[in-house]
């Protein structure tokens, strides 16, 4: 069994008795919660200023005496951080996670169950993949948050002057990335930092390859089957022909090269947008006159199948003001609330709500709404968010891009993938 995922369901048990006690715990006599204060981890700075003012001004309202703080942590090291905190007695009230994170902890019993509040948050209308990321047993401990799938920026202008158009496949992409790095030096032709593992998924998907399947109840990992190994070689292309990234880097801020022109090509989720036509001090950049865009080509055109971004977000088994922080969320999967998300380029967690994504044109729109109608996820194994954990495909990506032969590589990484999904 695996040590950390194991001490979590055991843990996770005891979470939720002890949440048992803590639901009646600070409660008035009337049966309203007493005042208290909420803690929110949301991570990195998608969530936008204005949807957290909203969210702690309308809390206040809503529960007089109580206070709700957001306390912002980093994606890197999320899941050792949850592992630790959320059976802790210092846990936080409210956690947000990523989409393929949550199977580890709605299988330990670490998270609240939220079937007496789905109705509330959104039931049906909720985004289905999210709501069976965030499923466990029939129920629901993890709600959609936001959503958002990967699409391809371009430098209109260096794109004429290396003489390439939009790629029609996937082949073209790798192409023009390559003539477009040959054309202009210093500059990458597709920005593709080797820890970046989101933008490798869609070579190996469109290419025939899978990262894990489930045979016979069993997890088979197939990153060195011929079909994934035949896309990862494109993706090792790019890293090293197409781009000047750093080999050890990861796609962080990976809009900041491609705003100041050292990269031609970047393929992001939906909301960088919004960091690419902005400076610092939210005014218009120059680039945004020579910026186009376009869905990842698929392997024989049309559209790729390309990673979907975005996080879940529960209650945590051991909170302290368990109705508080279901007050909380459904602020936070209120109409008014994802429609801030949604104005920020973010993909709500309510489909009714998918018209309101800002978008600086309909081209633009439709884009997303191209991109995210062909997203795809991780395998759905809860021990998944431990290969994240471990870093596994990030190391991988690494050597692919440093030069490294892809066949091998993959076959011990697989060994590594099948031993933790089946642990």
């Amino acid at each position: 069994m695996n040590k950390k995922l194991g001490a979590l369901a055991l843990l996770g048990a005891s979470a939720v008795a002890l949440s048992g006690c803590a639901g009646g715990a600070g409660n008035g006599s009337d049966g309203t919660p007493a005042p208290a204060t909420v803690r929110v981890w949301l991570n990195g700075t998608d969530t936008p200023q204005d949807a957290r003012d909203y969210l702690t001004k309308t809390f206040a309202e809503q529960n007089p005496g109580s206070t709700l703080v957001i306390e912002e942590q980093q994606w890197t090291g999320l899941v050792d951080k949850l592992t630790t905190s959320l059976p802790s007695n210092d846990t936080p009230d409210i956690v947000e996670m990523g989409n393929t994170q949550a199977a580890a902890f709605t299988s330990s019993g670490a998270l609240l169950d939220l079937s007496d509040i789905t109705d509330k948050i959104g039931g049906s209308d909720l985004l289905d993949g999210f709501v069976e990321a965030g499923t466990w047993d029939g129920k629901l401990y993890a709600a959609p948050y936001y959503s958002g799938a990967r699409i391809v920026f371009y430098n209109t202008a260096q794109y004429q002057t290396a003489g390439v158009t939009v790629p029609k496949t996937l082949d073209d992409y790798v192409a023009n990335g390559e003539k477009l790095a040959a054309a202009l030096p210093g500059v990458s032709g597709v920005f593709f930092p080797g820890k970046d593992w989101y933008n490798a998924l869609p070579f190996i998907w469109e290419n025939g390859g899978e990262i894990a399947v489930q045979k016979d109840g069993k997890w088979e990992a197939q990153l060195s089957s011929d079909a994934s190994v035949k896309g990862i070689e494109q993706v090792q292309a790019l890293m090293t022909k197409a781009s000047v990234a750093p080999k050890d880097g990861d796609e962080s801020e990976a809009w900041v090269p491609f705003r100041t022109e050292k990269a031609a090509t970047l393929s992001a989720p939906s909301w960088a947008y919004w960091s690419i036509v902005a400076d610092d001090n939210k005014a218009p950049t120059a680039l945004t006159d020579t910026l186009g865009y376009f869905a990842l080509p698929g392997k024989s055109g049309g559209t790729a199948k390309v990673f979907a971004g975005g996080s879940n977000i529960g209650i945590s088994a051991k909170s302290s003001h368990p109705e508080l922080a279901k007050s909380a969320l459904e602020i936070m999967l209120s109409d008014q609330y994802q429609t801030i998300l949604a104005k920020a380029g973010l993909v709500p967690a309510k489909k009714s709500l998918g018209s309101q994504v800002a978008a600086a044109t309909p081209e633009l729109a439709k884009t997303i709404a191209d991109a995210a109608a062909n997203a795809k996820l991780t395998p759905t194994s809860p021990q998944w968010a431990d290969v994240e954990a471990k870093g596994l495909l990030q190391d991988f990506f690494v050597k692919v891009a440093n030069g490294g032969d892809v066949k091998s590589l993959a076959t011990a990484l697989d060994q590594q993938i099948d031993s933790i999904l089946n642990g």
